[in-house]
């Protein structure tokens, strides 16, 4: 009686194990994200970790890159891109789900430089020289060929007559996080970044900001992958409640998207 019963509480704790593990797989997400919107995204995933009990992996880097990993198999339920350019090639090679897809947020081109420095406030239009802002030092920002904050950069600059000019002082970071280190650990004196990296940074400060017509407008888009889990649906329309609002608003990020809920 004994060993029967024993065998029928390890047969059913097997058939237990295989119906209940994909359910507890699929209670994580990983999201892709740009690495600009690490901090708002941790304490939104925070949040809804807490009210659904979904936990969410997010992986930050430069969008190009995270979009190249994506269509090299790397393992995403959201991607999150910091412009139009990254999703649309996702877009193209089928990568995501677009009926998903969503212009999220907004953000600002800003100019810093290390908290100590004794630059100040700077006019920043047509005719701008930021190569002798730059002095015999660098000016930071994301590579210019792939990365989002470096391609905003370039458009402003040439809209603004100073890319000839700064170009040879330009340092191409892989991130606009890793152009924001660099200027707050004071190895550049100069950096272009997002007004939101700025501002979560206390090493740096803005002594600038760009027009907003200078360049491209700032947009993030959010879309599902291709192969999705089913809750990312669910963590999408949180991205888009009033309380995922708040906490963008809270970092400096515009929200774009009426919110759901």
């Amino acid at each position: 009686m004994f060993k029967c019963l024993t065998r029928f509480i390890a047969t059913a704790s097997f058939a237990l194990g295989i119906f209940a593990s994909p359910a507890l797989a699929q209670e994580t997400l990983t999201m892709f994200a740009a690495a600009s919107l690490k901090n708002a995204v941790d304490d939104i995933d925070a949040d809804f970790a807490k009210a659904t009990g979904i936990k969410v992996a997010a992986s930050y880097a430069a969008s190009s890159a995270l979009a190249k990993q994506i269509e090299q198999g790397a393992p995403a339920d959201v991607f999150a891109s910091a412009d139009l350019d990254w999703m649309d090639y996702a877009h193209e090679k089928k990568l995501i789900n677009d009926a998903t897809r969503i212009n999220l947020l907004g953000n600002r081109l800003v100019l810093i430089a290390p908290k100590d420095s004794r630059l100040g406030d700077v006019a920043i239009g047509p005719g701008f020289d930021l190569a002798a802002l730059a002095g015999d030092g660098r000016i930071v920002t994301g590579d210019v060929r792939a990365v989002p904050v470096g391609r905003y950069a370039k458009a402003a600059l040439e809209q603004l007559g100073a890319w000839q000019k700064a170009e040879p002082k330009m340092a191409m970071a892989e991130s606009v996080r890793a152009a924001l280190a660099l200027v707050a650990r004071g190895e550049a004196p100069l950096g272009i970044v997002y007004e939101t990296d700025a501002k979560v940074e206390p090493n740096v400060k803005i002594i600038g900001s760009f027009p907003p017509d200078s360049h491209p407008p700032i947009v993030y888009p959010f879309a599902a992958t291709a192969t999705a889990k089913p809750q990312a649906a669910r963590y999408l329309g949180y991205l888009r409640s009033s309380a995922a609002k708040a906490v963008f608003e809270r970092y400096g990020f515009t929200v774009l998207a009426k919110p759901t809920s």
